[in-house]
């Protein structure tokens, strides 16, 4: 069928009688279909594509379709004829199909259409051209609307990124910090046993050469310089258990600094109270101090690691009012109700604004939250400049492997 033979259909503007079954495809095909000449003018068009653009098909019979659909892109800038991509189908044997472009309906309203152009040869010469086109407003708006969420997610994925790269980093400062806590403490520790013990063992170690030499020195001595040196010897044995009683109490010093024995001994309640007695005697500061706790409820033993874990956390509170709060006086409140501690230590010092305790350098708090995250707890912080500070510790208490 050619394209004449379209344009002398028995009605204007339809493509043929229902008993053509050319004419009967294209009145029942959803795509539009339409046919040009070599000028640009319309020789048919299906139902369905004259009413995509808002038409009845014999208005749009002979009119230049480029300039009726196609006249504009889809920023509104006008749209040459020269370079339709339509029109080239016939001017050039150049077959297309196109999805990035615009048709413009009756009503000035544009949309996204799906088309395709080919040349119409007959006879070897070229008669006009054949376009099919589709609405896609529905397959654009499913597009966008995945192009958003990609967009979203991929956003998403940067922020993730950027928070596990932050995350990364502070652990690994946080590492950093730890060893040279590490280090500074078996510093200390070294200096500890060179200095105290050390000098006690050599201080033994001279009152027993005294003591052998002295002794080898007694024969042919008289009674009374015997009794004297006698009374030398008792005197230097004195002084010599004075030296290894100062030297029993320094190793206990070390170790309870490395591990205190009262949280094996007498658990962890104890513990925490010997630990908040002694900072305040060494602080010289006024202790308030509330333990509450369900009757016959202790530390489970499979717990230990945890209970250690609360004692440092303790500890790190203590310190951080030692080295910052400027107090007079600290509260200690701790409670143990239905399975869960909450431990919290508050001081009337003066105080920080939130950000000093998410600074990336607050390695002591990082600390803290590392412990308790890892056994599933938290640490919530309230401070305000010149009102003191609350550190409260939060932790179920439930047998488990560490998170």
């Amino acid at each position: 069928m050619t394209l004449d033979a379209h344009a002398s259909l028995d009605r204007p503007g339809m493509v043929g009688s229902w008993r053509d079954p050319v004419a009967l495809l294209l009145a029942s095909t959803g795509e539009g279909i339409y046919g040009v000449d070599l000028d640009g003018l319309c020789v048919f068009i299906n139902p369905a594509g004259a009413r995509l653009i808002g038409y009845e098909p014999h208005e749009v019979i002979g009119r230049n379709m480029h300039e009726l659909t196609h006249h504009a892109r889809p920023d509104g800038a006008p749209y040459p004829e020269a370079e339709c991509p339509i029109f080239n189908a016939f001017r050039r044997g150049l077959p297309c199909r196109i999805d990035s472009e615009v048709f413009w309906r009756r009503d000035g309203s544009p949309f996204p259409v799906e088309y395709s152009s080919h040349p119409v040869i007959e006879d070897a010469q070229v008669r006009g051209a054949v376009v099919t086109f589709v609405d896609i407003t529905g397959r654009k708006r499913a597009a966008d609307a995945l192009q958003r969420a990609k967009d979203q997610l991929e956003e998403r994925v940067r922020e993730r990124t950027l928070a596990l790269e932050t995350a990364l980093r502070r652990v690994r400062e946080l590492a950093a910090w730890s060893e040279t806590v590490r280090e500074e403490e078996r510093t200390r520790i070294a200096r500890e046993v060179h200095d105290e013990l050390g000098s006690l063992l050599v201080a033994l170690k001279m009152d027993v050469n005294w003591m052998d030499k002295r002794l080898s020195e007694q024969t042919g001595r008289s009674p009374e310089a015997a009794e004297d040196m006698r009374a030398r010897m008792r005197c230097k044995c004195q002084n010599m258990s004075r030296l290894i009683e100062n030297a029993v109490d320094n190793v206990g010093r070390i170790i309870t600094d490395l591990r205190p024995s009262i949280l094996d001994h007498q658990g962890l309640w104890a513990a925490l109270e010997w630990q908040a007695q002694e900072f305040v005697a060494s602080a010289e500061l006024a202790l308030d101090w509330s333990m509450e706790r369900e009757p016959d409820v202790d530390w489970p033993e499979p717990l230990e690691p945890m209970a250690m874990a609360v004692f440092r956390i303790f500890q790190e509170m203590l310190s951080n009012v030692g080295r910052h709060a400027q107090a007079r006086h600290l509260r200690v409140v701790i409670t143990l109700a239905g399975g869960t501690l909450s431990l919290s230590v508050q001081d009337d010092g003066v105080g920080a604004p939130a950000q000093a305790f998410e600074a990336g350098d607050a390695y002591g708090v990082m600390g803290m939250r590392e412990r308790a995250q890892h056994f599933g707890g938290r640490i919530d912080i309230h401070s305000v400049p010149g009102q003191g500070t609350c550190m409260r510790l939060q932790l179920a208490l439930r047998a488990q492997e560490p998170a």
